[in-house]
């Protein structure tokens, strides 16, 4: 498999493209965008993406799917191979036109995969081009995964949360933070589903589940995790993990 940039293939007279590539421990890639959409999946390690928007991290099993013209900055999280498409919204206007994170079937793991070996100016009409189509209807179907974290518009609000998910307490309540704005409970609840599409409580969650992923794929124990998030031990956060995420932290640590 040869090292493809997605850069170096925006213009191939194709409508998918496949790509693959091997990273340290810890790179970054500095915020840019494509042309074309781009699922992103690490076939091991963990993905965690940035945009103006959000933030949203892609374990095992997951992939991040990133729209065309999305400016977005990529962390690695231990020793990452991607193994990602770049897509044609033009020519496949279905697609999501927002971030989201995405189950990845066993076939479409093998899809991608299969994907970083096709050459980039494949026949079409021949079995490279049944494996590209094919992929795409995979993402179409592929299940939406709650693994978001929204930054409002409303800019005391999004101060607040760019704070919160440097730093997450999981205990943290809608009292403290209405407060801390000068709201009463009512606005401060409807202004924050409105900004982010869901309640606080659900992004508090998300906000300590994209924190705590990382973490577990780098090797930090449980209970320090749990305890770094304001939970009481490891028992109370392993059962909010397993609930939001159906296995338990344990699965995602190397």
């Amino acid at each position: 498999m040869d090292q493809r940039h997605p850069d170096d293939h925006e213009h191939v007279p194709r409508p998918v493209v496949g790509i693959g590539n091997d990273y340290p421990p810890s790179f970054e890639l500095a915020e840019h965008q494509h042309r074309r959409g781009q699922l992103l999946y690490a076939a091991s390690g963990v993905v965690a993406v940035s945009t103006p928007q959000g933030a949203w991290v892609a374990p095992p099993e997951r992939a991040v799917w990133i729209p065309g013209g999305t400016p977005h900055a990529v962390r690695m999280v231990g020793a990452v191979q991607t193994r990602s498409v770049l897509v044609d919204q033009a020519v496949y206007p279905g697609l999501a036109r927002s971030c989201r994170v995405l189950g990845v079937s066993p076939l479409l793991r093998q899809l991608l995969v299969e994907a970083a070996h096709v050459p980039i100016e494949y026949e079409e009409a021949a079995r490279d081009g049944l494996v590209m189509r094919l992929l795409v209807a995979e993402i179409e179907r592929a299940p939406l995964i709650p693994l978001a974290v929204p930054f409002p518009r409303h800019a005391a609000l999004a101060s607040r949360c760019h704070a919160f998910v440097e730093q997450p307490q999981a205990h943290v309540t809608i009292d403290q933070w209405a407060d801390a704005l000068a709201m009463n409970r009512r606005r401060f609840t409807r202004l924050f589903r409105q900004e982010t599409g869901m309640s606080f409580a659900q992004w508090r969650q998300q906000a300590c589940l994209s924190a705590a992923l990382p973490r577990l794929a780098a090797g930090e124990a449980i209970t320090t995790i749990a305890l770094d998030l304001g939970y009481d031990g490891p028992a109370n956060f392993s059962t909010m993990f397993k609930r939001a995420l159906g296995v338990s932290p344990s699965r995602y640590r190397p």
